[in-house]
């Protein structure tokens, strides 16, 4: 099993998936944004660029599989994946903090000076929204828990995959 695990990077179809299911994501993150007018806080924006880093990871190599391009997408899933669930695990405490007073957010997103996506794209990166609302729920969970399980499970996958591949000894 964890041979088939470890060879299945090698193909296109598992980087498809990966950026199949993190691009729907962002596009039912642009639902809620619009059809629902549910607005993104700061927190949200970031979980949102660390799906981005997923949805990037997912197509690089499903369109051009090699080496560099498995190797550049390991890194960027990894580190996107696991930041994403650290950005919702910091949501989570937001809203659920005893004293909201302390607990808070910023207003202007902190992307770096030479890339303010906010500016450049703002009706996907501007954060209009309050972090400590809690403005939807299913199966009682707020929507940062639900990310903290999506993040969870893209983190726990990762992690599956890369151990699966340096116990077999394969190349990326």
């Amino acid at each position: 099993m964890l041979d088939s695990i470890a060879k299945s990077v090698s193909h296109r179809l598992p980087w498809f998936l990966l950026f199949l299911s993190a691009f729907a994501l962002e596009v039912t993150a642009l639902y809620f944004q619009y059809a629902m007018e549910l607005l993104p806080c700061i927190m949200c924006i970031y979980q949102r660029t660390a799906m981005l880093g997923i949805v990037f990871a997912g197509l690089l190599p499903a369109i051009v599989n090699t080496k560099i391009t498995r190797f550049i997408a390991f890194v960027t899933w990894g580190i996107s994946s696991i930041w994403g669930f650290l950005i919702a695990k910091e949501h989570v405490d937001i809203q659920t903090a005893l004293n909201p007073f302390f607990a808070s957010c910023e207003i202007v997103p902190n992307f770096p000076s030479f890339m303010p996506l906010h500016d450049w794209i703002p009706s996907f990166f501007a954060a209009t929204g309050d972090c400590g609302d809690i403005d939807w729920q299913f199966f009682d969970m707020s929507m940062p828990q639900w990310m903290m399980v999506i993040f969870g499970i893209y983190s726990v996958v990762f992690i599956v995959v890369l151990f699966a591949r340096l116990l077999r000894r394969h190349q990326f």
